[in-house]
């Protein structure tokens, strides 16, 4: 009887390990997914594009194969390579981050650009020609290509944000990162492109007038949202692109930049009572956008004229690529 009780003893004590394991999981990816937060509100503003010229019962079929692309990616490709790279190359994975958040940058202002330029230099899109399910091949083939690269920043961001700690609990803890924000993000995404759909059959089929009003509106609002979602997107690239690099910079040992902007933010809230930490932090996320902007306007010709026409060249030579 007393071995018995020893042995449930010892179950109870590896089942309180397992679940404080699991609790540390749970709260270092919500830690990690929370940094990973800019890259991933990008992601979701992106991906409804995809969705434009379909009909509207594809709509959900393709979301679905782009998430399940997107997790296998994360899963398969990019988790084993961040885990490899912060076992064996640790001091690879600050100047990767930083060519990741050179590429927000990048983007972000490119974004901004186009817009101040009126739209007038954004490539319009050859009409693709073949059978709707060979296009609806080529969107999805699209889209997971776009979402690679942002699924790359927000595994690196993530990984840089996990404390140190066994490769199983780290390994853990990305996977967590991956599977919520893939959920996430494409949860958000199916009901942003859905919500049109549901205010139209409110619209027509509600059994009040207020039901039908709120359809008429939801479907009124979505060009709205849509827009907002946009520059939310790119401001929260240029905010997460210009603090990845200040921060970069700061664990290379050039942490001027980064200290004068926190400097600077600490001295202009100091007057405020109430509300100064939240102030001191929406000031520096500012000046890390500002900063961000900037870099990414320097980025563009280089981006445009040397990486992009290098690039081309390597894919023809290439067809693979």
């Amino acid at each position: 009887m007393s071995g018995l009780l020893a042995l449930l003893d010892d179950v109870a004590a590896i089942a309180k390990v397992a679940a404080a394991s699991i609790d540390d999981v749970a709260a270092q990816a919500a830690k990690a997914g929370a940094k990973a937060a800019g890259a991933a509100i990008d992601d979701a503003a992106v991906t409804p594009k995809y969705m434009q010229g379909f009909d509207a019962k594809r709509e959900l079929p393709i979301i679905w194969r782009i998430a399940r692309g997107s997790l296998f990616n994360k899963l398969v490709f990019l988790l084993p390579a961040g885990l490899v790279l912060r076992e064996f190359a640790p001091g690879a994975v600050t100047p990767l981050l930083m060519l990741g958040g050179c590429y927000l940058c990048f983007e972000g202002a490119e974004k901004v650009a186009h817009a101040l330029a009126g739209g007038h230099h954004e490539k319009k899109e050859a009409i693709a020609e073949g059978s709707p399910a060979h296009l609806e091949e080529e969107k999805i083939a699209g889209a997971i290509k776009t979402d690679f690269i942002l699924s790359a920043e927000i595994m690196t961001i993530a990984l840089a944000a996990i404390p140190d700690g066994s490769i199983w609990m780290e390994g853990a803890t990305l996977a967590t990162v991956a599977l919520m924000i893939t959920v996430a993000v494409y949860g958000v995404v199916a009901l942003i492109v859905k919500a049109d759909d549901l205010g139209l059959l409110m619209a027509a089929k509600g059994r009040f007038a207020a039901t039908r009003g709120a359809g008429r509106g939801l479907v009124n609002a979505m060009p709205k949202v849509l827009a907002a979602l946009m520059i939310i997107g790119t401001a929260a690239m240029l905010w997460v692109g210009g603090n990845i690099i200040l921060h970069g910079l700061k664990d290379l040992g050039f942490g001027w930049p980064y200290n004068q902007i926190h400097h600077v933010s600490h001295v202009a809230t100091q007057a405020l009572d109430t509300g100064r930490a939240a102030a001191e932090w929406a000031l520096v996320a500012a000046m890390d956008g500002v900063f961000g902007l900037a870099l990414g306007l320097v980025l563009i010709p280089i981006g445009t004229k040397i990486i992009t026409p290098i690039w081309q060249r390597v894919k023809r030579l290439n067809p693979v690529v």
